[in-house]
């Protein structure tokens, strides 16, 4: 079949996790995207809040046998040559909805084409078919190589583990709670001298509290520099855990800067500034302190932005005081404390 060549690629993503306004989990998933011609694919399929089959906390096995499906060595998991390109990412069943695409070859080349979205085992393209997207054409060297990479000794898988370090010895306890329920694991310590070197490797971010002085927070850093490792260092902004919790998110993140949906939030004099490169849904909550140090939570904004730059106008109660906001995405999150 004819179609114009697009290029292949593939990214580190994030299913963005954290605990919301009315109490529920959203479960943290790391995986890798496909990048089409520079874009993500996903940001083409609408406001989607779905995971790649390439995630990198399913067992190795399984894994390496969904790099071997997408290169066509194995017989396709729907009938009429379809794939799973993006899937639920609670529970990745099929009742819960997929994207499908037909992978097949021609010469030397691979082409994904009829996408369509499933919720059983056979797509009906006239009523659920992803009109308008593809049939995309790939380079067969490329497409090879850039999956066969996924597979290459001592590919980095991602660390999704967070040392939270402060005073309030309750409060991280709640905090390492609500990681873990998301899927992030979470280890509560005074210091890092006396942590191994290979212990320390397993960390993507360190959280300070308040409490922590600089030359804790120097001591702790000096730990990583001397052991080699590179993480990313997160200042809590206030003792609420939701908060604490999109900060580490946001910090966890490692897609590329320029492949991502949501890349702007500032907050100033009960207004929200908000950037995405792409149709989705945003949602805006703002935390707070009261007088007696209860933190409080609204929910301000929700609704789907197209792409650009946007004002939106804040509750002024919620903001009242020293306050936060949180800008989330499916697959992103921002934070910033509103100046006034």
């Amino acid at each position: 079949m004819s179609a114009e060549y697009a290029t292949f690629g593939l990214a580190p993503a994030m299913r963005a996790g954290g605990v919301l306004v009315n109490g529920d989990y959203q479960v943290h998933r790391d995986f890798v995207d496909f990048i089409v011609d520079g874009r993500p694919l996903l940001f083409q399929l609408s406001d989607l809040d779905a995971v790649s089959p390439l995630a990198s906390d399913v067992p190795p096995a399984i894994f390496t046998a969904q790099v071997r499906s997408l290169l066509l060595e194995t017989d396709a998991p729907l009938p009429g040559g379809r794939y799973v390109v993006y899937g639920c990412p609670e529970c990745e069943d099929l009742a819960c909805g997929a994207v499908t695409a037909v992978i097949e070859k021609d010469g030397g080349d691979f082409i994904w084409r009829d996408f369509a979205w499933q919720t059983d085992p056979h797509a009906d393209l006239e009523l659920n078919g992803y009109h308008g997207i593809g049939p995309f054409r790939f380079r067969g060297p490329e497409y090879r190589d850039a999956l066969d990479s996924l597979l290459a000794p001592g590919t980095e898988s991602p660390r999704r583990r967070v040392l939270l370090i402060g005073a309030r010895v309750a409060l991280l306890a709640k905090l390492a709670a609500a990681l873990r329920t998301i899927g992030i694991g979470a280890d509560i310590t005074h210091g890092a001298d006396d942590v191994p070197a290979d212990e320390l490797r397993s960390y993507g971010a360190v959280a300070f509290g308040r409490g922590i002085g600089a030359a804790e927070r120097t001591a702790v850093r000096g730990a990583f520099d001397r052991a080699g490792v590179d993480v990313a260092y997160v200042d809590g902004l206030a003792p609420i855990v939701p908060l604490l919790v999109a900060q580490i998110e946001n910090a966890l993140d490692r897609s590329p800067h320029d492949q991502r949906r949501l890349t702007r939030l500032v907050a100033a004099d009960g207004e929200a500034g908000v950037e995405v490169t792409s149709p989705c849904r945003v949602r805006l909550t703002a935390y707070r302190l009261d007088r007696l140090f209860r933190p409080h939570a609204q929910e301000v904004f929700d609704g789907v932005l197209e792409a650009g730059r946007h004002r939106i106008a804040l509750d002024a109660k919620a903001v009242k005081g020293a306050s936060y906001v949180v800008a989330r995405t499916s697959g992103s999150v921002l934070v910033e404390a509103m100046a006034h």
